[in-house]
This record gives structure tokens, sequence and C-alpha cells, in this order.
């Protein structure tokens, strides 16, 4: 039985954009904070979170990898073609008008898998998206159109949330590439 306190990391599993995906979310911070304020998130930190999992001791990391290799998902394209408030909790962030069916289907069998393998998470509706500011203020008024940023997601990533003198800094722990399937263009 252990009494003492387990060494835990703070993590989460996401998708993880290419060089291309991340400058062209970036390029929406500016025009996006002329309008709402707040703090434009670092580039280096832009992602979508698929699963949100909090402090999890170290010696269940090997559980955690294990669960996420029996994922099988596919490679599927993704397009960030609106930008959104929420007003709970002051984030401007991008997002999918259509949620691609491959990425529903890959945190829904992320999560059975997590579930399976004795991992609990908040359950909540999957509202994938990209924060680009933090502190923001606007109304229920629309955002500006904003260009389509197409994104090939390739694989998923365990992450491992830190802070700093700078803020959150994230650091990769693990990469699943998944299979791939369906139509991709330049695959």
């Amino acid at each position: 039985m252990r009494t003492e306190k387990e060494p835990s990391l703070r993590v989460f599993f996401a998708l993880w954009p290419d060089e291309g995906a991340r400058g062209a979310l970036s390029a929406w911070r500016s025009p996006l904070r002329e309008l709402s304020g707040g703090r434009v998130m670092r580039a280096d930190t832009l992602h979508c979170t698929l699963v949100f999992l909090g402090e999890v001791e170290t010696y269940r990391l090997e559980a955690l990898l294990r669960a996420a290799q029996e994922v099988a998902g596919s490679v599927f394209e993704i397009e960030f073609d609106v930008a959104r408030y929420w007003g709970h909790n002051h984030i401007v962030y991008a997002a999918p008008q259509d949620v691609p069916i491959a990425l529903a289907e890959l945190e829904g069998e992320l999560e059975l898998r997590l579930r399976k393998h004795g991992f609990r998470f908040e359950a909540r509706a999957f509202k994938p998206h990209v924060t680009l500011l933090r502190h923001a203020q606007w109304s229920d008024a629309p955002l500006p159109e904003m260009p389509v940023v197409r994104w090939v997601a390739r694989e998923f990533v365990l992450v491992q949330s830190l802070g700093d003198e700078r803020g959150a800094r994230y650091e990769v722990l693990a990469r699943f590439p998944m299979v791939a399937g369906g139509s991709v263009p330049g695959r």
C-alpha cells in the first residue's frame, strides 16, 4: 500500500500541429486580439486537446502509454475555419465547423481505452478547438472570418504541462502514429 504522496505529472493527449498549421493558426492571433484583447498564446503551445487527464502518478505512465498504443486512429484532415469566443473562461479559439468522423472516433476510442486501464478524467462533450487568446473580452457577436487552416493529423501525442516564468510550457512525452486510410491530400 502506498502511503506517501506519489510523484505525478500533469498530462493530456492532443493533436499537435505541424509547422505549417501552427504558423497559419498563429496568424489568426493578432487580428483577433485587436478586437477582443487578451493574452496571445505562444505559437509553441498551440494544440487541439483530445483528453485532459490532469495529475497522473508517474508509476502509472506505463499503463497510460499502453492505453494510447491500443488506439487505432486513422489519418485525417481537419479544417479550422471559424473563430469563436467562450465567455465562461474568456478564451478566443479556432474551431472546425465540421468535425471529421475520424477525429470523433479517435477521441472516443482514446477515452474508452483510458477508462479500460483505470484512468479517470472529466467527461464532457468533445468540442475540438485550438486556444488562441486567454483573458479576452468579447460579446455574443460573431468574430470575423479568418483564412481556413487545413491540417493533416497523422499522429496524436501525450503532453506534459509544465509551468515556468513565461506561463504554461508543454513537452511532448510520446507520439502515437495513426494509420493511413481514407482520402487525405498530400499522401
